[in-house]
């Protein structure tokens, strides 16, 4: 490797952040200078040679790094970005960017005027298999309906998990991004409507947050997608995972193993195989083509996926990556999202 080795302070060490720090640690144009945790965090062994810090600001001036990633709740994201962005650091930011539109854009004008990349942590933009899907579903033409949901039964640690998470964004701002940043890829048309509701279904969350939430988006060229996101030891097993993408001339499905598992880390973003059915007819009126079935179970796993994501903030610094569309459509599928969330709140449509 002829570029130099790119120092990396990585701050949030919780489920993604050990993964992305797993990551940096694997590649060789990485070298870890330092953890930032705001509690002494238990590290798999091959991270636990490296400092721990417990202030962010501090560890910034310390360590001086060329990349900070950030993977900490999302109302913190934007200042610890900006922080970093401003030092002369590039950055990687766990999606959602921020926890509003402001902030989200406040971080882009940032990188732009200090020259610095930003990646936004849209892993599905890494996955060979969502990849697929996108040309699959473009390749059929529009517009299209988008069935998508993820639904979580958790329990023990991964209830925990989804309860702090909770203590800010709802379900569908965290998990909907992805989403409806697919949705986007497919379209290229603008989002101008959203409607949203939503309903807590555990004890002790916030005053007004939910747990279970559903919401619809139209699009300017006729496209319409739903998007449901439950977290919780109630949710259901039965269709927790529906992926689904329908034109006039067919749909594009992706068709998990029987017995995935709901709480499954691995299950939110592998996929076993896609289904591409074509809808033309034959003078008989029956299917003049059978329908395409894609194996995709050699693909990665998640660690797999954020090796692939942190390869690819490698490959914006050194390689001087234009990421101006990556940037903008963080900022458009948080926007649709959050007004999803104020529809939830207001029981309002929102216009976009």
């Amino acid at each position: 490797m002829t570029n130099p080795k790119l120092k990396v302070l990585v701050v949030g060490l919780g489920q993604m952040g050990k993964s992305h720090t797993l990551a940096y640690h694997a590649h060789p144009g990485f070298d870890i200078v330092g953890l930032v945790n705001r509690s002494t965090p238990t590290l798999p062994a091959e991270l636990s040679g490296y400092p721990v810090r417990n202030d962010y600001a501090s560890a910034l001036a310390e360590f001086s790094p060329d990349v900070v990633s950030v993977a900490t709740h999302t109302n913190t994201h934007a200042d610890m970005a900006v922080a970093a962005l401003e030092s002369g650091a590039h950055v990687f930011v766990e999606k959602p960017l921020a926890a509003n539109v402001a902030d989200a854009e406040r971080v882009v004008a940032a990188a732009k005027a200090n020259g610095r990349k930003l990646v936004i942590g849209y892993i599905l933009r890494h996955h060979p298999s969502w990849m697929r899907m996108i040309a699959e579903s473009r390749g059929l033409g529009g517009p299209y309906v988008f069935r998508m949901n993820l639904n979580q039964q958790s329990s023990g640690a991964a209830w925990d998990i989804h309860r702090s998470i909770m203590q800010t964004t709802s379900p569908i701002v965290d998990c909907g991004v992805h989403y409806v940043d697919v949705m986007c890829q497919i379209t290229d048309s603008k989002p101008v409507e959203v409607r949203g509701m939503g309903v807590g279904l555990a004890q002790g969350l916030p005053k007004g947050m939910y747990n279970y939430g559903h919401f619809q988006v139209l699009f300017e060229d006729g496209s319409v997608g739903w998007y449901e996101a439950g977290w919780g030891p109630m949710m259901s097993e039965t269709a927790f995972f529906v992926k689904d993408v329908i034109s006039p001339n067919g749909s594009v499905s992706i068709v998990m193993d029987e017995g995935a598992s709901s709480a499954s880390l691995d299950a939110h973003t592998k996929t076993s195989r896609l289904r591409v059915h074509h809808a033309g007819t034959d003078a008989a009126g029956g299917f003049s083509r059978s329908d395409d079935w894609l194996d995709m179970h050699d693909e990665p796993d998640h660690q797999m996926l954020c090796d692939r994501e942190q390869d690819f903030v490698y490959r914006a610094i050194t390689e001087d990556l234009d990421l101006a569309r990556h940037m903008d459509d963080a900022v458009t599928s948080l926007k649709i999202c959050l007004a999803a969330d104020e529809s939830v709140r207001t029981g309002q449509a929102v216009k976009l």
